[in-house]
Order: C-alpha cells, then sequence, then structure tokens
C-alpha cells in the first residue's frame, strides 16, 4: 500500500481514521448484520404466524454481530488515531491508508478484501433466510432447547397434529400474538439458558391463545359431526390376559341448529350454547361453579354445595376446544392403555401367563434415568418368564412405550398431565357432570353418570358377545362386578389395578 502525508487532520477530516483494514472490516460487518436484521425483520412481519424464537435472532444475534463490527470499526479508528499523534509528536508525517490501483500489491490486497466482503455479505444473507426457515421448523421447536422440550416433542410426533407447525397452535396470526410471542420467546431463551425452566413444564398455558383464534382455523365448529363407531380393545389382568371390548356409538352431535340436530358432546361448544365456568385450582380439575346461557339467552347457574364464593373471585372462563380437547399434540398415554394396543397389535404376545399385568407394572416403577429403566425393564421382565424366547419381543415392545411416554429428566408422565377427553383415567367429564352441581333452588342438576347422554353402548365382551348389537344401547357391565357409585378414574388411573 502507499500513503502520503498529512498534516494533523482536522475536526472536519477525521472520518480518515477509519481507512484501515481492521476499521474496514467491522464496517463491513456491521453492514451484513444491518442487512441481515432488515431481511430478518421483513420476512418475519410478512409470514402469516409468528415465531417468538425468530425474536432472539432479529433482536439479539442481528445487534450483537453489528455492535462487535462497530467496535471493530473503533478500535481500528482508535489504533489510527494513537498512530497519527505518534507521528505528529514525532514530527514525521501523518500518513493516511491510500489504495492505489496501479500497483499490483495493492490490486491483489483489495481484490482479497473485496473477495472476502462479499462473501461475507452472501453468507450474511443466506445465513439469515434459513435461519428464518429453521426457527420455523419442528425440529427447532422440539430440539433446540434439547431436554427442556424433548417430550412435547416426542409425544407432538406421534400425535394426530404431527404435520402441523408449532407456531400455528401455539402462536397463530395477528399483529398482538406476534409481539406476545417475541417477548414471550425472550423469557423462554433466559429461562434455559439460566436454568430457571420447571420441572415439568407447566400446563396448562396461562397465556395461552383461545381456541377459536387457533384450533377453529381449520376445526370448523358449526360443523354437524353425528355419531362415530369406536371399539375400545382392553385386557383383564389375570393369568389369561383375558380380552374385553367395548364398542361404543359416541354421540359427537353439533351444537349448530342451521347444520344439524343441537345435541350430543358438541352441544357444549358456544356456537349455538354459551357455557361458562369456574375453577379454583391451576389444573383446571376442580370446577364449582357452572353458567349455561343457551341460544334464547336464558341463563342458568349451577354450583356445588361448598362453593360459596363469588365466580368472579376466581375468574370466569368460557369453556372452549381446549377444555377437553387439552392434550391434543403432546398426550403422554397411560401405560395400560399403551399395553393395552400393544396387545391388540399382537406386539406384546397375550399368551404369556400376566403380561398384561407384569408390562403395566415394571413400567408404572419410579426410575431416575432412561437408562436405568431400559436395564430395569430386561432384568424384570426376564425373570418372570425365563428361558422363554416370546420375551424378547415384549421387551423392545415395553423399552419402546417407556422412552414415547416417560421422561424422568423432566419428571413428565401419564400422571403429570391430565387429559379431559372422557373419564376414565381422569375426572374429564364429571369434573361438571358428577351430580352435585344444582341451581340454587335444587329443581335442575347437570346431569351425572347418564352414559347414554354422550354414548351408547353396542356390545361388549369378547368374541361371540361383540355380534350382538344393541341399537338401543346396553347397560355397562364392568368385568369386576358391581361399581356402586364409583366413577371410572376412582379406580382406573392408568397403573396396575
Amino acid at each position: 500500500m502507499s500513503t502520503e502525508s498529512n498534516k494533523p487532520p482536522s475536526r472536519a477530516s477525521r472520518f480518515f481514521l477509519f481507512r484501515n483494514w481492521l476499521s474496514l472490516t467491522g464496517l463491513v460487518i456491521g453492514l451484513g448484520s444491518l442487512f441481515s436484521f432488515l431481511l430478518l425483520f421483513v420476512l418475519d412481519v410478512l409470514a402469516p404466524f409468528g415465531n417468538p424464537y425468530m425474536g432472539v435472532l432479529i433482536y439479539l444475534v442481528a445487534p450483537a454481530v453489528l455492535l462487535v463490527g462497530l467496535l471493530l470499526a473503533g478500535l481500528g479508528a482508535l489504533l489510527e488515531h494513537r498512530r497519527v499523534l505518534k507521528a505528529v509528536t514525532a514530527g514525521q508525517s501523518a500518513a493516511a491508508l491510500i489504495i492505489d490501483l496501479t500497483r499490483s500489491r495493492d490490486r491483489r490486497l483489495f481484490g482479497y478484501f473485496v473477495g472476502a466482503s462479499l462473501v461475507f455479505l452472501l453468507v450474511a444473507a443466506m445465513g439469515s433466510y434459513h435461519s428464518y426457515h429453521f426457527t420455523e421448523s419442528i425440529q427447532f421447536c422440539g430440539q433446540a432447547c434439547h431436554q427442556v422440550m424433548g417430550p412435547q416433542l416426542t409425544t407432538y410426533q406421534n400425535s394426530p397434529h404431527a404435520r402441523v407447525r408449532c407456531t400455528e397452535c401455539h402462536i397463530g396470526a395477528g399483529a398482538t400474538w406476534f409481539v406476545k410471542a417475541k417477548i414471550s420467546g425472550l423469557y423462554q431463551v433466559y429461562a434455559v439458558a439460566c436454568n430457571k425452566y420447571p420441572r415439568p413444564i407447566e400446563t396448562p398455558i396461562k397465556n395461552l391463545r383461545p381456541a377459536q383464534e387457533t384450533c377453529e382455523q381449520c376445526h370448523w365448529p358449526k360443523k354437524f359431526v353425528g355419531n362415530l363407531d369406536r371399539t375400545y380393545q382392553r385386557f383383564l389382568s389375570d393369568e389369561k390376559n383375558t380380552p374385553y371390548a367395548v364398542r361404543l356409538l359416541l354421540k359427537v352431535g353439533g351444537g349448530d341448529p342451521t347444520h344439524g340436530p343441537v345435541g350430543g358432546i358438541h352441544w357444549h361448544m358456544n356456537v349455538g350454547n354459551r357455557m361458562e365456568y369456574v375453577t379454583t385450582d391451576k389444573e383446571h380439575q376442580v370446577v364449582p361453579w357452572v353458567r349455561m346461557i343457551d341460544s334464547q339467552g336464558v341463563i342458568t347457574e349451577f354450583r356445588t354445595p361448598e362453593f360459596k364464593d363469588k365466580p368472579e373471585t376466581f375468574g370466569i372462563r368460557t369453556m372452549d376446544c381446549m377444555d377437553c380437547h387439552n392434550r391434543p399434540a403432546h398426550n403422554f398415554q397411560a401405560p395400560d392403555v399403551e399395553v393395552d394396543l400393544a396387545m391388540a397389535l399382537g406386539k406384546i404376545d397375550r399368551a404369556l401367563p400376566f403380561v398384561k399385568k407384569n408390562c403395566v407394572a415394571v413400567l408404572t416403577q419410579s426410575y431416575t434415568a432412561e437408562a436405568e429403566a431400559m436395564q430395569k425393564i430386561a432384568t424384570t421382565l426376564s425373570q418372570k418368564y425365563p428361558d422363554d424366547p416370546r420375551v424378547r419381543p415384549v421387551i423392545d415392545e415395553v423399552q419402546r412405550i417407556y422412552r414415547q411416554n416417560f421422561f424422568p429428566e423432566m419428571k413428565v408422565n401419564w400422571k403429570v398431565y391430565h387429559d379431559n377427553i372422557g373419564h376414565r383415567n381422569w375426572a374429564g367429564c364429571f369434573r361438571c357432570h358428577d351430580g352435585q352441581h344444582k341451581t340454587a333452588d335444587g329443581k335442575k342438576t347437570i346431569k351425572a353418570n347418564d352414559c347414554n347422554a354422550c354414548h351408547t353402548i353396542l356390545a361388549q365382551g369378547s368374541g361371540a358377545q361383540l355380534d350382538q348389537l344393541t341399537p338401543r344401547g346396553q347397560p355397562f357391565a364392568h368385568p369386576g362386578g358391581d361399581t356402586g357409585e364409583l366413577k371410572c378414574h376412582d379406580c382406573h388411573t392408568g397403573g396396575p389395578p
């Protein structure tokens, strides 16, 4: 490089202090980060759904790189200033950097600098674009935080919503929730980085967007579903693993009179009817007060005898999809349900004596880590069926069930998250339909133990019994005998009987 001699720089011409390679490199880095910021910001604003983690790239990473570039530019200017002062003090010329393209060395160095700058800007543009799409991916949401969201990712991949992006349900469209997501995303990054997140992740999510603005963008609430035929195959925990199936006609129905008869399970939907309630626990399992507003505007209030408080004290909630479908994409299956399914599919040989009981028992033991669970499952089942070649596939299947539903590092299993669909292992429907919710005059009660209100038992039992269909419905015949006033979830907990 060639230089030229100058007098000490005036205040107006001190920009020449940035005429050095270190400052120029810093300015190029700053320019690239500014370009990335603008590109990511535009992509995020124009996207149909917001992404809280994109805020990390836009408002943390890009500004941090910009700051690095400015610091390098400033450092180069400071060093250049000292060099000039030193030269002036010594009575020498204060030379500034000049690129003389007539010199081959200058042309070569200048070419290297321009080429490297263009490559950096190109990489910054491509990196920003691909980073944007990566933060939109399921892999990022589920794997970026590794252990934290690992349980949710695993169950999501086995759910009916496995092809729906996380942001479509957890955020949705709109500027208001876009901003909320940014703030929430920044805190989540802090919680993970500083190990401040709860174990397990708490639910229900307090700031979850209403289902009308997310779920109902795909699921049409006015659709009349009608009746659905479902068969639930179970196995008893006796020596023969006796099969016992229940074939139900689920009365899903609908809640909009313009599309079909109003009735069934979806009668609760606030299309034609509005259901409001109060819950006194953070898991929303205790519902002592319910208010119904029908299509004619008639209001009826129900409450349990022990609830004497004002509903407004706890906050009145409007019932929506998530009050029943509360585990649509992250459902941790109960051990007995998973073992029943594996036996029905032939993955667990039900010819092995007490195999249902033994598999459920080994799954529900307390383990501190997955490796310990894998070893204990293999050892225990091998001891139950020594020298029996049929046990190897059983061990493999039980270990698979554990890996997909149990996460000891996050203290997650089927007991942690309630599933409010139905009423077998959790209170579910019986949170309100328990016979305790009455009007003030006692004349009306929310229906309880009325099985035919939501479903009809067409057949039950095994073998030829399942061929004896009863269109009007059969009374439930519990395989263990009469249960009196007990509700399903009083005994069924998902584990051993």
